[in-house]
């Protein structure tokens, strides 16, 4: 049957040879798919995620932590200031109320706390509002310069502002809870638009794999 006119990339009758498949050896095969693999294993690696990294800062007993203290447990990350009026206050309550019902699993989870107010929160201004029963047990409070905070700001894509002059301004800030894994990298953000147990119902998600 006569190949359709006009077909892009056939000239004539005698071309149709060159897409006509020919036996291959057994060995050929073999060669192309070593070669395959060979391809597979120096694929690119998936790029890390672009939500966290390296810092430097103080928590609210002055002790100096990095980045490492992300590692061996589940961490809900969370950035505001203790002169917050509403979000800050809000969410570490829920979050509170969403690790009583975590059970057992609650202990696999720490909650750190980083302040984009750096000029008002000392360490021994985190240390007393994060004593708060309502707040999460043990939560770990973090501090540092200006450059510090912008510095771990800019790695977990934060924003902040202060708006308003005087003792008594306020800070515009990212409300997500970031959910990092144990190895420190970034799981996904924490939904706190639901219920104490629907928050809860996530973290167990996420640890669990499913």
């Amino acid at each position: 049957m006569p190949w359709p006119q006009g077909s892009p990339g056939i000239r004539d009758q005698a071309s149709l040879r060159f897409l006509t498949p020919t036996p291959r050896p057994r060995r050929a095969w073999i060669a192309a798919l070593g070669a395959l693999v060979l391809v597979s294993a120096c694929a690119p690696r998936p790029q890390p995620s672009l939500i966290g990294g390296a810092f430097r800062l103080v928590d609210q007993n002055g002790a100096a932590v990095d980045q490492t203290i992300l590692e061996g447990k589940w961490s809900a990350v969370f950035f505001g200031y203790t002169f917050c009026p509403d979000v800050c206050p809000t969410t570490l309550t829920t979050l509170a109320q969403a690790i009583e019902k975590l059970g057992p699993r609650a202990r696999r989870l720490q909650v750190l706390f980083i302040s984009i107010d750096p000029g008002r929160d000392t360490p021994a201004q985190l240390k007393s509002y994060l004593s708060s029963p309502a707040f999460p047990k043990g939560t770990i409070g973090l501090t540092g310069t200006p450059q510090e905070i912008a510095r771990v700001a800019r790695a977990y894509r934060v924003y902040f502002k202060k708006v308003g002059d005087g003792p008594n301004y306020s800070v515009d800030h990212t409300s997500i809870v970031y959910l990092m894994d144990p190895q420190g990298r970034f799981s996904e953000p924490v939904d706190f638009g639901g219920t104490p147990d629907q928050v809860a119902r996530q973290i167990a998600k996420a640890m669990n794999g499913t």
